[in-house]
């Protein structure tokens, strides 16, 4: 979250510079942890054989190229590496190899200024998995201390399609590449998160290991559909659940009802 306004004693907001900063900071920490496991690594090689030496050269590959991407002014997820490298350094944390979001956090003016432009985060905006969105925390306060029913005009005469909570929501899973699905049932009715592209046999792990391994296949609709239709049993009664098998991919917002054998 970065400051978007003028703080208590006047003083204008810096964004490129707190953007900068936070970069630096994560990418001193990073540059640290990759130049002390290097150090370590070049003795731990001397004495490997096989396999063993085998990953660690691997390591090794993929510190050097994090510690170069690092140097280069750039965070560890830019660094091309390939998918046993990047396994390698899972362990390590890094922050810079996380997927990033900015926030930057605006007074009412300058938010109703810019709220449809894009947010400008510099060389950062050429990072893979780095998004930026805005937001006026000042007024969000507002509208969740507002009633149900007195919140949806308050929004509509600011001009806020919905509430900054669940835009940023939105954005982190689209960032992470994940999606949510639902189970719908006369006690509850649940999302479940999987990661986009995921099969339906997967969908069914989330919820139980077992529907998963005996899945035979789904009763798929989606929740506009069915909200529009009132009821999952009127669905059923209409012919609006389409069967899938195993090599359909679930979308974001299918509802879904396992059918399974173990």
């Amino acid at each position: 979250m970065i400051r978007g306004f003028a703080d208590a004693a006047g003083q204008p907001p810096d964004v490129t510079g707190d953007l900068e900063a936070i970069n630096l900071e994560m990418a001193l920490s990073d540059l640290k942890k990759v130049e002390n496991r290097l150090e370590r690594m070049g003795k731990s090689l001397r004495g490997a054989a096989g396999r063993e030496k085998e990953l660690l050269e691997i390591e090794q590959a993929a510190c050097v190229a994090v510690k170069g991407a690092l140097e280069e002014g750039r965070p560890a997820r830019a660094a091309a590496l390939t998918p046993e490298q990047a396994k390698s350094l899972r362990g390590f944390q890094l922050l810079t190899m996380k997927p990033t979001m900015f926030l930057i956090n605006e007074d009412e003016a300058g938010w109703a200024a810019r709220k449809d432009s894009p947010v400008d985060l510099g060389p950062a905006s050429a990072w893979p998995d780095t998004h930026g969105a805005r937001l006026c925390g000042e007024m969000e306060m507002e509208i969740a201390r507002l009633e149900e029913a007195d919140r949806a005009a308050f929004m509509e005469d600011l001009g806020i399609r919905e509430p900054a909570a669940h835009r940023v929501i939105r954005l982190c899973y689209e960032l992470l590449g994940q999606i949510s699905f639902f189970t719908v049932g006369p006690d509850e009715c649940r999302a479940w998160t999987v990661r986009r592209g995921a099969l339906a046999p997967e969908a069914a792990g989330a919820i139980h290991t077992d529907l998963e391994r005996g899945f035979i296949r789904a009763e798929v609709i989606g929740w506009e559909e069915l909200l529009a239709l009132g009821s999952y049993a009127e669905a059923k009664k209409k012919g609006k659940l389409r069967l899938e098998g195993k090599q359909y991919e679930v979308r974001d917002g299918d509802v879904i009802n396992v059918l399974f054998n173990v």
